[in-house]
């Protein structure tokens, strides 16, 4: 099969049915015309496509090793910094056509997927472990250019240091059962974004606590229709169908859902290991996973710097305020940031070194530098946003407003410096989308939250950064004797 199209995607996953909640009502119907999905799932159509795209195709696939079909470039593991680069050109393709909106589109689980498999080596002869499982169904994968959501995180009962799960029906997901056919799972997971609308669903586990049991680690792929499998939505952030009043939410909302396991089967053959939690706290580490992951997510957050630089410029021009100094500095601030991001992002590929599985792995550490500053520099860019707009942003009539009798106000009152009103208002309702609105303010903490508490990213970088030999540096510096 290889690399599909849009409509092949679309059709895939309106075959799927599974079971998703949302309002306390089941879904029914084709998920592609289902108003709260039908925007993501027609985004990510878009993406498929242009894998089709004639001016690009050598830049969005490679010929499978398997079937010599063209398959998605973003399952490649790359050998050399030449393919590396391969890879980061399409994701910035994939990247520049959801502005970086979309945190989940396809090529960030297909990288997770392939980093696990390129390092299945590490779970060889391991109990409870089945390497085999996981390159199978990377290969799988990639032929048949399916589409993944994952969860790892477990629900929020109790964030103390030290906490025993201690009930008689498990909260957090675990294996309550084990027979010839599989491991029988049961509990929940939080934060699949995009839960339901994805061929499958990549389930792993993270083990921080000395505490967790081993029936808690586990990493596993199944179907999204899987038997006992269910998605529980949040609220939906869509605002509206029209583009002109909810021009980001209408096309990128990407739902979260909690995923409930209830007696669910996961055959064999779908496990890649269980019950091991010295596996579950080392494989990820072991793993190149931060590696292409954190590449992944760099290279989206820098086109959305991008379309944020562009966006304020627009701002800035359409109410012709790019003469103070306190506006060109806090523009000064997006450019430094962005500059910053794609800084780090060549400093980890000329950096970038074979691992110990033939894999050129783009440097670890620096993408560590880059996920903890992104988070912090992303809510200061949104803040801009909203200062530069200032009461221009809570001001904004409808689409339907524009196509009343009151056009006349409108157009005489909305009017801006440099823009007719209708064009300034579709600007600001941008601003307001991406700063302001349900769908906005998600992206803000998603961002802040991408991978995980900022604290420990913080932390994992302290303690992973090469510091000791700046420390004998001074030291040499002191025992010196001035001559």
């Amino acid at each position: 099969m290889g690399a599909i199209t849009g409509r092949e995607f679309i059709n895939r996953i309106d075959q799927l049915n599974p079971e998703i909640w949302i309002d306390g009502k089941p879904i029914s119907g084709l998920l592609s015309e289902h108003p709260y999905f039908k925007g993501i799932l027609q985004s990510k159509a878009s993406l498929y496509d242009l894998q089709h795209d004639e001016k690009i195709k050598d830049e969005m696939t490679f010929p499978s090793p398997l079937s010599g079909n063209a398959v998605g470039l973003s399952f490649l593991a790359p050998k050399t910094k030449a393919e590396l680069q391969k890879r980061r050109k399409m994701i910035e393709h994939w990247a520049a056509e959801t502005h970086g909106m979309m945190g989940r589109s396809p090529d960030y689980l297909n990288s997770v997927l392939m980093s696990f498999a390129s390092s299945a080596q590490y779970l060889k002869g391991k109990e409870n472990c089945f390497p085999e499982n996981l390159v199978s169904l990377y290969e799988t994968a990639r032929e048949k250019d399916l589409s993944f959501t994952h969860t790892f995180i477990t629900p929020q009962v109790n964030r103390s240091q030290i906490y025993i799960e201690n009930s008689d029906m498990p909260i957090a997901a675990k294996v309550i059962d084990e027979n010839k056919h599989g491991i029988v799972i049961k509990g929940a997971r939080l934060l699949a974004t995009q839960g339901g609308l994805t061929d499958e669903v990549l389930v792993f586990s993270i083990v921080k606590s000395l505490f967790t049991d081993e029936d808690e680690a586990f990493a596993f792929s199944i179907p999204s229709n899987t038997k006992g499998l269910k998605f529980i939505c949040r609220d939906s952030f869509i605002g509206g169908d029209s583009n002109f009043d909810h021009p980001l939410s209408s096309r990128y909302e990407e739902m979260d859902s909690i995923v409930v396991f209830d007696n669910v089967l996961v055959p064999w053959e779908r496990v890649f290991f269980y019950n091991n939690t010295e596996v579950a706290e080392e494989f990820l580490e072991k793993c190149s996973f931060h590696a292409y992951a954190k590449h992944q997510a760099l290279i989206r957050q820098i086109a959305k710097c991008e379309f944020i630089l562009g966006l304020v410029q627009l701002l800035v021009t359409t109410i012709k305020v790019g003469e103070y100094q306190h506006i060109q500095e806090k523009m000064s601030e997006v450019i430094m940031g962005l500059e910053t991001l794609r800084a780090l992002l060549e400093k980890s590929e000329n950096h970038a070194t074979l691992d110990e599985f033939g894999n050129m792995r783009p440097d670890v550490l620096t993408l560590r530098v880059a996920g903890n500053l992104f988070p912090k520099i992303y809510p200061r860019f949104i803040e801009i946003i909203q200062l530069i707009g200032a009461s221009g942003m809570i001001t904004l009539p409808t689409e339907d407003a524009f196509n009343s009798p009151i056009r006349k106000d409108l157009d005489q009152y909305l009017q801006a410096a440099t823009k007719p009103a209708l064009d300034r208002v579709k600007i600001f309702r941008l601003a307001w989308d991406l700063s302001m609105s349900a769908f906005g303010t998600r992206q803000t903490q998603y961002e802040r939250y991408f991978f995980g508490d900022p604290i420990r990213l913080s932390s994992e970088l302290y303690y992973s950064y090469p510091i000791d030999s700046y420390v004998d540096r001074v030291k040499d510096f002191l025992d010196k004797e001035f001559k």
